[in-house]
């Protein structure tokens, strides 16, 4: 099959004066809206939300609902696609897991999404901090699900082990690219340790969760391999969703890929046995991810949708 274009600014020019319909959102507005604003503000807490210059928060947070970001706003890794800062972050605060927690109360959500910028240089990669979270969360929230997207902890069997250990709902690990375009994507990442990091997941009983961004320059096979990799390391759901330049210092948009390949993706990844995909232009990880919790949910569904159609 032949490959798309390499990364290429010019292709970027063309492509971002031509961004298409389907990749329209809505301003953030109303009061749900504004109260989690508040709470955010007030708690002094992070969200990749905002980090991460999301196309979905103004829904999300409308409905009252938010993905905290721990351990800081500085990232300790450049990736080529994230809007978080880059740098040397500040002193890891302990009084932060307790904190998510009180706002995760005030907020009344049923299903909270955490995640984390990269701390390398910690011995613990932030493991501890991330555990301290879990359980805060759990103590003061019991009836509240719990999805969370780590680092590979440079995969680290003990740190990876200190999540499974408090045992939230769904651990999710993004790949973010195919293995050709990784060393250029994620720069201090690797595919395959990745790989790992979900394999050793699953063998610890946890559900397991990715996220694979398109239009970064990769081939239609390239996908469909990097879904048959996550199969194989037992991830059960993977979210597609398209890439969007965050600033002109970022990688730039090869293309914009149509929903109906993002269709075909979706109906790809279920027939490899995945248990939920959820693939669309505007999908993140954490989009609707309340859904993603609750096993064959995502399998029924689409079953329902081919026997219907």
């Amino acid at each position: 099959m032949q490959e798309l274009p390499v990364l290429d600014h010019t292709d970027q020019r063309k492509n971002s004066e031509k961004k298409p319909s389907w990749l329209r959102v809505k301003l953030p507005i109303g009061e749900s809206y504004k109260q989690v604003r508040n709470l955010v503000d007030q708690h002094k807490l992070h969200t990749i939300c905002e980090s991460g210059n999301c196309p979905n928060m103004g829904e999300c947070w409308g409905a009252g609902t938010a993905t905290f970001m721990i351990l800081g706003n500085i990232c300790t890794r450049s990736c080529g696609f994230c809007a978080v800062a880059t740098g040397r972050p500040l002193a890891v605060d302990w009084d932060e897991p307790q904190r998510v927690a009180e706002a995760i109360l005030l907020m009344k959500v049923k299903h909270a999404v955490i995640t984390s910028v990269d701390r390398d240089e910690i011995k613990d990669g932030g493991s501890i901090i991330w555990q301290n979270t879990i359980r805060a969360i759990k103590s003061l929230n019991p009836g509240t699900t719990l999805e969370t997207l780590i680092p590979d902890f440079k995969g680290e069997g003990e740190n990876i082990q200190r999540i499974i250990d408090v045992a939230p709902e769904v651990v999710s690990h993004n790949i973010e690219t195919v293995e050709r375009l990784t060393k250029q994507v994620r720069i201090q990442a690797k595919y395959w340790r990745s790989m790992q990091t979900l394999h050793l997941l699953k063998k610890g009983g946890m559900r397991t969760k990715s996220g694979i961004m398109l239009g970064l320059g990769e081939s239609k096979h390239e996908v469909i391999q990097t879904l048959r990799d996550l199969v194989g390391s037992g991830v059960d759901v993977v979210t597609l969703g398209q890439y969007l330049q965050p600033t002109k210092k970022h990688l730039p948009v090869v293309r914009f890929v149509h929903p109906n390949e993002f269709a075909e993706y979706r109906d790809i990844g279920y027939g490899l046995g995945l248990d939920f995909v959820e693939s669309g232009p505007l999908v993140r990880s954490s989009y609707h991810s309340e859904k993603h919790v609750i096993p064959g949910f995502g399998r029924n569904q689409w079953v329902k949708e081919k026997t219907e159609a």
